[in-house]
């Protein structure tokens, strides 16, 4: 990795801690050049602006969430299907708490997007997406005879909005058993899985 690839990601490592922490309005392309360790008129090599990195950043970050969401069914059977609905949500528990940051700058973002209505119409097609998956999952598990096709769309939203909302309360610090939360969602959606061929 060159120098210049290297400075790059430094940029993008300091400016999401420090949106984070602090809030896009406190936070200025100076102090992150400092924390990073170059000039000021050296950022602007990379951005012209604060405004073009926050956007560069909510593009990277949009794009880890649709791969994190972005199921894959090919391995899904009957005999699997609450295992691997449980670890999508422990996947991401695990995930969310190695990283302190990521709810603190998304709702960075939700704030933004109150004031700005590109960034809104971008939530919304992401939050979009999010429900589109929970529920394609489910249909294929309906595919598959795994469960009923019994409320699906209701039942694919209920685990989305779990799912985002153990992400809310773990940024408040909330001690929850989140696992537990997580388990007791899938088990209530999914019920008994059905034995009928």
């Amino acid at each position: 990795m060159g120098n210049r690839e290297q400075t790059f990601n430094k940029i993008l490592e300091v400016a999401y801690v420090m949106f984070a922490e602090k809030g896009f309005e406190k936070s200025s392309l100076a102090m992150i050049a400092a924390e990073v360790g170059i000039s000021k008129p050296a950022i602007y090599y990379y951005f012209q602006s604060k405004d073009q990195l926050i956007a560069y950043l909510f593009e990277e970050i949009c794009k880890e969430i649709k791969l994190e969401i972005t199921f894959d069914f090919k391995d899904l059977s009957k005999s699997n299907l609450k295992a691997k609905l449980l670890e999508i949500g422990y996947s991401s528990i695990e995930e969310q708490k190695k990283d302190p940051y990521f709810n603190k700058i998304f709702n960075q973002y939700m704030l933004l997007a109150s004031r700005d209505e590109s960034y809104m119409k971008r939530l919304y097609d992401l939050q979009s997406t999010f429900l589109a998956s929970f529920y394609e999952l489910l249909k294929y598990a309906v595919q598959i005879k795994a469960i009923h096709d019994v409320n699906i769309e209701a039942k694919a939203h209920v685990l989305a909005m779990v799912y985002d909302n153990i992400g809310n309360f773990m940024l408040t610090g909330s001690t929850l058993n989140y696992k537990d939360i997580w388990k007791e969602a899938v088990e209530n959606v999914i019920g008994e899985i059905n034995d009928e061929e």
